[in-house]
């Protein structure tokens, strides 16, 4: 397995990793966390040999072969058989018996293989390198950001892919719920060095949110107590009686460690401009149809009515027509077929890829915010440019000088701004870091208006749409229902020439359900109370020592002043024991928290279980 032990690594000044130890242990796959820059993918680099680290050391066992699936893909070879065959060894060249194995075995038939690699869908391209990695037969994968670009099918054949592989993996993915479906660990970059938790992205945050809790009391008291000794010194030092102490305390005061304030990183801030309306229908449309051939429509025949609070979802495999709908619907496409009847009062606020290159690349990111509507001042498109983690200066940025990123954020803000019952969102997520993409879920679930938009984040599916429009089957339809009743009623498998008999889980009524969950919650609150005593006694103990702390503190404070040395000492003593009793009961606060986060967790998934 490979180890990290002591890897320092800076870029312009600036330090990625210092120090950072790291042990892989078989068959674990480690979802690899952290804000964007934060040094994930130079990580890799690291590596796989690609980027030298400035100290420390990478060792590799002999014979431990890594691959790695490249973001970007590239293809030079006229067929999938030739293309698939470059990465075998030198007196291997010619074995295509190997490499069509693979290719049969990700879905490939025999015609396919003298197919241009370019002539596929992206999904279908992603197999191709995979075919590409598995040649080589390698022990672990690296893996960063191989969602990307991929459709939902080709999504959940990765998904599964991952789970059944037999090795280590490294996964780098903005998509939270890809990550923990696929993931025993989590690991993040966190203040220039690596955390590692078993268990899913949830379980890491929640612990370093833990760890940051207790780290802050202590250094309070630290802080509190280095205070103390300062003031005491201070007030001593001069004195022939108590210089000594005096003294005493100022080698306890050197020997103190320095707690550094913790730095958290930006996040950025969402809450969508809420324009109320008296409709209860935003928008009807009736037959819509378009194509950019006339004889091959893209969709038609859609109807469906969109109510005031619905989320409706645009779904299905790349280029077959989820955008164009969008934008049809948006009014942005010239009309074919089918009518679109809006409510007067219905007012919408669109982010799709084509606006992003509409942003006026000659405005400041503040100002390019202002221009969404009259009623906003610079102040507020300052404050909003804030939100979207442009703040202070960064807001004077011109928007030529911005990345395909930045000025994704750019839009969002302008969509921020504008008055909305009616939001227009494609593909939101890209160019989006996890905690951006939680925080984008919980504004939607906030707003009060109405959604349309296209994604491949199952994660966003499950959470928020109550109706779809499927492209499949090639044409698009309407589905009154959540993600997972498609799922269950249709699903994805029969595009894909893979089709599984379903299980038919039995309905369970409402009462019926409502007994299964007291059940379990009984089940889990016993499992809690030992935890949740414990932890209810470690707090209140604190309370009352903290309390102690400060009476006694006080009463030293007053003796120092009095210059009382025999209580003065006696009182430090008790002070110090007092001190060590916090440290204590923190500790356990600590180590029952997280024990009771673990049962927490473990009975969530019996309870969404009974809810499916």
């Amino acid at each position: 397995m490979i180890q990290l032990t002591n890897l320092t690594k800076s870029f312009g000044g600036q330090t990625l990793f210092n120090d950072v130890n790291f042990k892989m242990q078989a068959q674990q796959k480690i979802g690899f966390v952290g804000r964007n820059g934060s040094g994930k993918s130079t990580l890799f680099k690291m590596i796989l040999g690609e980027e030298s680290h400035d100290s420390g050391s990478i060792s590799i066992p002999k014979n431990y072969r890594i691959g790695t699936l490249k973001q970007h893909l590239v293809f030079t070879e006229p067929t999938v058989r030739e293309e698939c065959a470059l990465v075998l060894p030198e007196d291997e060249q010619w074995n295509f018996y190997k490499i069509e194995k693979l290719l049969f075995g990700l879905g490939f038939s025999e015609a396919d293989l003298d197919k241009d690699p370019m002539s596929f869908s992206g999904g279908y391209q992603i197999r191709i390198n995979l075919v590409k990695l598995l040649a080589t037969e390698p022990n672990m994968l690296l893996l960063d950001e191989p969602t990307n670009y991929l459709d939902i099918i080709s999504l959940r054949w990765l998904k599964s892919f991952i789970r059944d592989f037999d090795g280590e993996v490294i996964l780098i993915t903005h998509d939270r719920d890809f990550m923990d479906s696929v993931s025993t660990h989590t690991m993040g970059v966190q203040r220039k060095t690596l955390h590692l938790v078993s268990g899913d992205s949830y379980k890491y945050y929640g612990t370093l949110e833990l760890a940051d809790e207790t780290y802050e009391k202590t250094k309070a008291n630290q802080d509190k107590k280095r205070k103390e000794l300062e003031e005491f010194v201070a007030r001593n030092k001069a004195r022939a009686s108590t210089a000594a102490l005096a003294q005493s305390k100022q080698k306890e005061l050197d020997k103190m460690d320095e707690m550094e304030d913790l730095k958290s990183d930006a996040t950025l801030s969402f809450g969508f401009n809420y324009k109320d309306t008296p409709a209860k229908v935003i928008f009807r449309a009736e037959e819509l149809g378009f194509g950019y051939n006339p004889d091959e429509p893209l969709f038609k025949n859609i109807t469906f009515a969109m109510e005031k609070g619905k989320r409706l979802a645009i779904i299905g495999k790349n280029g077959k027509g989820k955008s164009t709908l969008l934008n049809y619907i948006a009014g942005e496409l010239e009309h074919q077929q089918g009518k679109l009847d809006f409510h007067p009062s219905t007012h919408f606020a669109h982010f799709g890829q084509t606006n992003i290159e509409r942003l006026n690349v000659k405005n400041t990111i503040v100002d390019e915010i202002a221009s969404m509507s009259k009623e906003i001042g610079i102040p507020q498109a300052r404050n909003i440019a804030g939100r979207m983690m442009f703040s202070g200066e960064l807001g004077d940025k011109k928007i030529d000088v911005l990345s395909g990123g930045e000025r994704s954020r750019v839009m969002l803000g302008k969509i921020i701004a504008t008055p909305a019952n009616l939001l227009f969102l494609d593909e939101p997520t890209n160019h989006l870091d996890m905690q951006s993409i939680d925080a984008l879920a919980d504004a939607i679930d906030k707003f009060e208006g109405s959604l349309i938009m296209v994604t491949h984040s199952e994660m966003l599916l499950h959470r928020l749409a109550d109706a779809l429009i499927i492209f499949h089957k090639g044409g698009a339809e309407y589905f009154d229902g959540t993600y997972a009743d498609f799922l269950e009623k249709i699903g994805w498998e029969e595009e894909e020439g893979n089709s599984k008999p379903k299980k038919k889980k039995p309905k369970i009524d409402y009462k019926e359900r409502k007994k299964l969950r007291k059940v379990v919650t009984k089940e889990r609150n016993e499992e809690r109370k030992e935890y949740t005593k414990e932890i209810k006694l470690c707090e209140e103990k604190i309370e009352i020592l903290e309390a102690d702390m400060a009476l006694k503190n006080e009463t030293l404070s007053t003796a120092s002043d009095a210059g009382e040395n025999d209580l003065i000492m006696e009182l430090s003593k008790e002070v110090g024991l007092v001190q060590q009793e916090i440290d204590s009961y923190f500790e356990r606060l600590e180590i029952a928290s997280e024990m009771d986060e673990e049962i927490v967790a473990k009975y969530e998934i019996k309870l969404q279980e009974i809810d499916e």
